[in-house]
């Protein structure tokens, strides 16, 4: 799968280390056509990452890139450290919530993004078609970097919407799931200096998930379970790669990742007032935050990179997307889950309100998921659904995502897997599931 969100497949079948290789050749050419060839080089857990590392970090040098390696960091961290060392870009290592047997590569551009589309597809026909290495004399260097996660830590703590002594005070008896990824090396540190509590599982860093890794509610009875026996405050689950973070109330609830945004735009919007963009499959509970502040929310088509440049057209001061990925721009235009864990502390402590009930007062709604094989052109697909729906807002710019004032359809091609993703929210879970039902039911037909 070659998309907005970067290289992935099965290990050993799609994604092999020639593959990898030739990729990050390709990268390192592009960043030294920039003039700038230093690359940072981080990865996830995966059992797989050190081999993989071992075959990003030849073809960097290969053509003339100083490679900076982080080691195991979290995605984010590995963002922060190209703005820091001012590399010409990034690879990641990852595969996110990705299943246990894939890997992936993540290409950051200079300013620390994702790359775009153009660029993408630039870096995949150069990878096609191969790159030109250099001789013995032209071989790049590496260096090593182990200050990134502390960079990082310092980073989140000393934003003007986090009040360090003020979540201190409040001594939060936190249950943390790292699922044995790259959160380990990052979210107790957090968390124990902002003066938590911490009771955690999956600290290890070993890459073998104990649970599938995506932190959806279906996947975190474990932590549901040790926030009811500690009595947690709140718990905090995260991905192998520590861009997205979920949220579980202190009745042992997994209340949603679309929560996790919800309160990060309400934690920021309290200190600084302004745009608000999120991804088109964004729960309505975020629109909801947003308006208590005479905010309206944009709208970006689905994947970070999209959103994030989204943001810096609009001068947005917070966004992200619905599955528990906050983005603040004051700290950099990329999901952040330890950033998200930090706002979600600071509005429990401002407020001095538990997660539950925070919940239990705003309005309710379901979000229904599914998934369809992807079988040739879905513009059929989009057309037919436009005249089913003939009375709601229609919006093309990632699929079709059909809108009313309490609810909504999105229909769109995984970036990730090759499958169409039927994704629904409305008031009740038989509202969205009628939506989801008659999507699929026109993708059959189509």
């Amino acid at each position: 799968m070659i998309s907005v969100s970067g290289v992935r497949g099965i290990v050993g079948d799609d994604l092999t280390p020639d593959l990898v290789g030739r990729y990050a050749a390709a990268f390192g050419t592009l960043a030294r056509e920039q003039g700038n060839p230093t690359v940072v080089l981080a990865r996830d857990t995966r059992t797989s990452g050190p081999m993989f590392a071992a075959a990003v970090q030849a073809g960097l040098q290969s053509v003339g890139c100083r490679v900076v390696e982080l080691g195991v960091v979290p995605t984010p961290t590995a963002q922060l450290a190209v703005e820091h060392h001012h590399a010409g870009g990034g690879i990641v290592i990852t595969a996110s919530h990705n299943p246990i047997e894939w890997n992936a590569l993540k290409f950051v551009g200079p300013d620390g993004v994702f790359l775009d589309a153009a660029t993408g597809a630039r870096l995949r026909q150069m990878a096609e078609e191969g790159v030109p290495c250099l001789g013995w004399e032209g071989i790049g260097a590496v260096d090593r970097d182990a200050g990134a996660v502390d960079r990082h830590v310092e980073l989140v703590l000393d934003l003007p919407q986090i009040d360090v002594d003020a979540i201190r005070r409040r001594g939060f008896n936190v249950a943390l799931d790292c699922v044995r990824g790259a959160g380990g090396v990052i979210m107790p540190r957090l968390l124990e200096t902002l003066g938590c509590e911490v009771a955690a599982i999956g600290l290890e860093t070993d890459g073998q998930f104990p649970r599938s890794p995506e932190p959806v509610p279906a996947n975190l009875g474990e932590l549901c379970d040790l926030v009811r026996r500690v009595g947690a405050d709140v718990g905090f689950a995260v991905d192998p790669d520590v861009d997205r973070l979920a949220l579980v109330d202190e009745h042992g609830r997994a209340i949603g990742e679309d929560y996790t945004l919800a309160f990060g735009v309400e934690a920021v919007l309290r200190h600084d007032t302004g745009p608000v963009v999120v991804n088109l499959s964004t729960s309505l509970v975020v629109d909801d935050a947003a308006r208590e502040f005479g905010v309206a929310i944009g709208r970006a088509p689905v994947g970070e990179a999209n959103v994030a440049r989204a943001m810096r057209e609009a001068g947005a001061v917070v966004g992200g997307e619905g599955n528990g990925g906050v983005m603040l721009p004051a700290l950099h235009l990329g999901r952040d889950a330890p950033l998200a864990a930090a706002l979600a502390l600071q509005l429990l402590a401002d407020e001095a309100e538990s997660v539950g009930d925070r919940v239990a007062r705003r309005p309710a709604y379901t979000i229904v998921k599914a998934k369809a094989p992807r079988r040739g052109d879905l513009e059929p697909l989009y057309e037919m659904l436009g005249r089913t729906f003939s009375d709601a807002v229609a919006d093309r710019q990632d699929g079709l995502r059909l809108a009313w004032p309490d609810r909504w359809l999105h229909v769109r091609p995984s970036g990730t897997e090759p499958i169409v993703r039927l994704i629904a929210e409305a008031p009740s879970a038989e509202a969205a599931e009628r939506l989801v039902a008659a999507a699929r039911g026109i993708l059959e037909s189509a």
